[in-house]
């Protein structure tokens, strides 16, 4: 991982594509998967779930196939075109990978029905990034989303103020501010 981390605190879709910011990859080992499902984890449940699993180097694979098809299904419904229908293939196929199912049981008095996915722990990770990405795809606000105005940063945001204009004030607004602040004592 980056000495700054990843991004988090976006939509899950978001913060998955912002695992490849301008240099390299934070996803590069499947303990590189883990620690960034270990920083969704206080918002999801679904992160917290597979935190218990063991991720392979296929998993990992998969993992970041999908987060590229994202990738270019996003810049493009962003941009108001239509999407590859290869990415929106893929986005789907990852849906129905791990299918969800009430489960059934009888807990001494009554039937109860829990929520849960079928399939490895590789392909309910899967599913559930792709269901995340489905959701911001199909969401009105997906044409909002902006990439960060610090010129050497590609992070996404989805923004909560129409003004926000760094992917973090702390690591991106603070750069930009500061660099602003020595070229002016610079020239004066």
């Amino acid at each position: 991982m980056s000495e700054l981390g990843p991004l988090t605190g976006e939509p899950l879709a978001l913060d998955l594509v912002n695992t490849r910011p301008a240099t390299g990859d934070l996803l590069t080992t499947p303990g590189d998967l883990r620690v960034w499902l270990g920083l969704q984890a206080d918002r999801f449940a679904e992160a917290r779930e597979l935190l218990a699993a063991e991720f392979t180097a296929a998993d990992l694979a998969a993992v970041r196939e999908l987060r590229e098809h994202i990738a270019r299904a996003l810049e493009h419904v962003r941009a108001g075109t239509r999407p590859p229908a290869t990415d929106l293939e893929a986005v789907n196929r990852a849906q129905r990978a791990a299918p969800a199912i009430s489960e059934l049981t009888w807990n001494g008095e009554t039937v109860t029905a829990t929520h849960r996915r079928t399939g490895t722990p590789g392909a309910r990770l899967t599913t559930w990034l792709a269901e995340g990405a489905a959701g911001l795809l199909a969401d009105p606000a997906v044409a909002t989303v902006r990439q960060c105005d610090a010129a050497d940063c590609v992070m996404l945001f989805l923004p909560a103020h129409p003004r926000r204009r760094w992917c973090s004030a702390a690591r991106c607004g603070n750069r930009v501010r500061v660099a602003r602040h020595y070229r002016r004592r610079k020239h004066t």
